[in-house]
């Protein structure tokens, strides 16, 4: 192992939970020309494989699979894990579920929970948010490995007026969809911070299929960037915070593609890139599967 890949591992917890926020953020994108869903021209039902690569070395694999069988709503779950030989030094894994309500306009997408589950070692971290369709924020719910629930106490000026993650990039990609960029913000709220999200389009790729990746065409790219609003933020950047910084640093904001798969198709996030002060963060879209169509990666990992 190299030393910048050495280095990456001794670091991966942080720039894994970069990686995995940017497609839990982009995870949403797969959804939705939901005209085209509802009127039966696409299967509701897809599935999503990611490969994740960091410093050159298989890292973290993760499934997203979107449910959109029930008119008016949406269901969303993004599982990962940590592969291989990194999996015995940060044996990580989690699932985050969205499931809530498409009422249109400009809030189109509104959570009706959103949950988190991380399991670390011995140690499990489970999160469940509550909101009403109206958009008010109703509560947060910690759960520990023993099955011991706590509802916070939480300020109204932290949570009012926020979404999930995954639903705030829903709205994102109804308006992709209609004018073919990436850009939109929203107000999301983590258990501890209010934070802006902010999608900016920065223009057009022609990507050509490699062995990690299936896909070939054209396709937006977008910056991702995170702006604390208030809550518990340190004052010096750590977590996402800090490896968004870093990549600011050198001249690379976390970034991501996203594109058709096929015509008339959902919009789908085919590549994301996260630039690190220990190295680069790639995620590779290695399996995209809806109805009959399966197309899978030459370097696809088996589950």
């Amino acid at each position: 192992m190299n030393r910048r890949a050495g280095i990456l591992y001794r670091n991966v917890p942080c720039v894994l939970r970069a990686g995995l926020a940017i497609l839990g953020m982009v995870g949403a994108l797969c959804a939705l020309d939901i005209s085209a869903a509802q009127a039966g021209e696409l299967e509701n039902r897809q599935k999503l494989v990611y490969e994740v690569y960091a410093g050159g070395i298989h890292a973290v694999q993760a499934h997203l699979e979107m449910d959109l069988t029930r008119k008016g709503r949406y269901d969303l779950t993004l599982a990962a894990k940590t592969r291989g030989f990194l999996a015995s030094l940060v044996p990580w894994e989690g699932t985050f579920e969205s499931r809530g309500w498409v009422v249109g306009g400009e809030d189109g997408f509104r959570p009706e929970q959103h949950k988190s589950t991380a399991y670390w070692r011995d140690e499990i971290d489970i999160k469940d948010y509550r909101y009403k369709k109206d958009g008010h924020f109703i509560s947060l719910t910690s759960i520990d490995e023993k099955g011991k629930s706590e509802e916070r106490d939480l300020s109204p000026e932290v949570t009012d007026g926020t979404v999930d993650t995954l639903s705030a990039t829903l709205q994102v990609l109804a308006a992709f969809n209609k004018t073919g960029k990436c850009e939109g913000e929203s107000d999301v709220f983590d258990g501890k911070r209010r934070f802006r999200q902010i999608f900016r389009h920065t223009g057009e790729a022609q990507m050509e299929p490699t062995k990690y990746n299936i896909f070939k065409g054209k396709a937006a790219e977008c910056t991702v960037e995170v702006v604390p609003v208030t809550g518990e933020w340190s004052k010096k950047p750590r977590g996402w915070l800090s490896i968004q910084e870093q990549g600011r640093e050198r001249g690379m904001m976390p970034t991501l593609w996203i594109a058709q798969l096929h015509e008339n198709g959902p919009a789908v996030p085919v590549k994301i890139r996260v630039k690190t002060a220990y190295g680069t963060l790639f995620m590779h879209l290695a399996e995209y599967q809806s109805g009959d169509q399966l197309v899978v990666a030459q370097k696809r990992v088996k589950d």
